[in-house]
């Protein structure tokens, strides 16, 4: 791993001359991500992200936390206790130095020894699972890392939407997988990473997914194509 999207955090916090982020997907082109979008404050967060830091309580463990908006939030506005994790380097490094108190650089299914009360994946949250075939490494972890009253607040967005629709309203969708398993390429000043698998869930196949491995799963909200859940442990 290059580390691109840490590199782009890392500029934009040390003003290094930032350059906008560029990211695609199997099935969609090219597209600018600013990167000053993931140094957002509450104001600016969507609708989804801003409900699930509202209901983040206890000891709370940030996957995916990027540049640390949320995990900052939520440490000097809401006073938690969080735990800031991510595979980026530089981005972890950029979280300590924005204030997070705790910030970890390794890959969520490596990390242990710790149990938390409120486990947060933002941001299409159920990409960091790859695919369906390996959905339940994921949520069997997930279920290690929670108290017995904890929960998992994750959200995402079934894409459907983005396929081609014929008169009837019948889609066209490519055989040979499900159609949220896409390959997903970050691009930042010339250079570009290895594809990764991302998983985009509609709400049924992650529902159906997590009560397979032990969930409650509740849908805390919905926002056009995209969602909010919350689950807890059966």
């Amino acid at each position: 791993m290059k580390d691109l999207m840490g590199k782009a955090v890392w500029d934009y916090f040390r003003n290094e001359n930032p350059e906008d982020l560029q990211t695609e997907t199997s099935i969609s082109e090219l597209d600018e991500l600013p990167v000053a979008y993931l140094f957002r404050d509450f104001e600016e967060m969507n609708d989804i992200e801003q409900k699930a830091l509202e209901l983040a309580q206890g000891k709370v463990l940030d996957i995916g936390a990027g540049a640390g908006s949320h995990a900052l939030y939520l440490q000097n506005e809401r006073n938690l206790d969080v735990l800031a994790l991510d595979i980026s380097p530089k981005s972890t490094e950029v979280c300590k130095l924005r204030g997070i108190k705790k910030a970890v650089c390794e890959n969520m299914l490596d990390f242990s020894g710790e149990t938390f009360d409120t486990v947060m994946l933002l941001m299409n949250g159920t990409g960091i699972f790859e695919s369906l075939e390996k959905i339940d490494i994921y949520l069997q972890k997930l279920y290690t890392l929670i108290n017995d009253n904890g929960q998992i607040l994750i959200d995402s967005t079934d894409i459907l939407y983005m396929f081609d629709r014929d008169e009837d309203g019948g889609v066209y969708i490519p055989a040979g997988g499900y159609y949220g398993e896409l390959d997903y390429v970050v691009h930042y000043k010339g250079e570009s990473e290895d594809p990764v698998k991302w998983l985009y869930l509609d709400f049924t196949t992650l529902k159906n997914a997590a009560e397979n491995n032990g969930f409650k799963v509740e849908k805390i909200m919905q926002d056009e194509d995209s969602y909010l859940a919350k689950l807890t442990k059966k």
